[in-house]
């Protein structure tokens, strides 16, 4: 009878023992263990969107109009069509702007696949991911550890300093030291010149691959932002290989520092500002752009009015080609 009642008192008490057992094997109180929480799960870094559109468009694009070319560490799609003559012309290098993609529908794709047949090379290629446009994580100062307070103690009384506003002087000096060092706090600065060494980058290759095919004149055509980007590029690079800068729709990013009103009619090369009359804001930010062009002496920027056709889009394209033709190419003038 004892026996049994020992037995059964055994195992009654087991599950009581071992969770104890295991707690002082591993050297962890019921506290800490309590508290403990499992490793944070590292995922993978999210792809850039320019990386996604050019995953998309290896697979609607022809295989043969694929390149894909080098711009110091990074590789990046562009879009190559050679010239449907047995005397090209030359290259037109078609820059996307923000948030568009080699192929866009509006200006980049339809003028990509046209000039090939007007006797030029095309190649159009996208802006990466800029930095600047990305939201800045807002860095704060981690807070210090309170201190434990045991039972039937009271907590500890902090000093007050004589003078309260001298600490709130320096305290605030000492958040402005910690903000000026932090990257989120140098502003769009920082940001705005990484941006520039990449896309100048991407056209430094583009302009590469553009001479490796014989071309007599190589043309840079900037869309929306690409436009920014592409007269930045040649005020700052001043490639000799290029000759003539086409801006169509010409947009000054938010973060930029010095807007297209005074880079454009400062460059060296001859500049075809294309922008839409019919447009009030396109309208007035080119009248800005002429007005700075006529204080400068000898300059060689010229302004060239487009109608927006709403819901006739091929018709509005196939204004543009031939207006951006003409330009480039003066002797085949309908």
């Amino acid at each position: 009878m004892f026996a049994l009642l020992r037995t059964t008192l055994a195992a009654l008490c087991l599950p009581l023992i071992l969770p104890c057992s295991a707690q002082a094997a591993t050297g962890e109180t019921p506290e800490a263990a309590a508290t403990s929480q499992p490793d944070a799960v590292q995922r993978q870094p999210l792809a850039e969107r320019s990386q996604a559109d050019a995953l998309a468009l290896e697979r609607h694009v022809p295989a043969a109009e694929q390149q894909m070319l080098q711009a110091g560490s990074d590789n990046f799609l562009a879009l190559w069509k050679p010239a449907n003559s047995g005397e090209p012309k030359g290259a037109l290098i078609i820059l996307a702007g923000a948030g568009e993609t080699a192929d866009w529908p509006k200006t980049v794709g339809p003028l990509r696949r046209k000039f090939p047949d007007a006797g030029w090379h095309s190649l159009s290629l996208s802006l990466p991911d800029l930095l600047a446009d990305s939201p800045q994580a807002r860095v704060e100062t981690p807070a210090a550890p309170s201190q434990p307070v045991t039972p039937g103690q009271s907590a500890p009384v902090k000093d007050t300093p004589d003078d309260a506003n001298a600490s709130v002087e320096k305290a605030t000096a000492a958040e402005n030291d910690v903000s000026e060092t932090t990257p989120a706090a140098q502003g769009p600065g920082l940001d705005d010149k990484t941006d520039a060494e990449r896309i100048f980058a991407r056209l430094d290759a583009a302009v590469a691959y553009a001479q490796q095919h014989n071309a007599r004149t190589v043309a840079l055509l900037g869309n929306g932002s690409g436009a920014y980007w592409a007269a930045r590029y040649l005020s700052e690079r001043q490639p000799a290989q290029i000759q003539k800068l086409v801006m169509v729709a010409a947009q000054t990013p938010a973060q930029a520092e010095l807007g297209l009103d005074a880079l454009a009619p400062t460059l060296k090369v001859a500049t075809a500002d294309f922008f839409y009359t019919n447009q009030l804001q396109a309208r007035r930010a080119a009248e800005l752009r002429l007005q700075a062009s006529k204080r400068i002496k000898d300059n060689q920027y010229r302004q060239i009015g487009l109608t927006a056709m709403p819901g006739n889009n091929a018709a509005e394209q196939e204004q543009l080609f031939r207006r951006v033709r003409g330009w480039l190419s003066p002797e085949n003038t309908d």
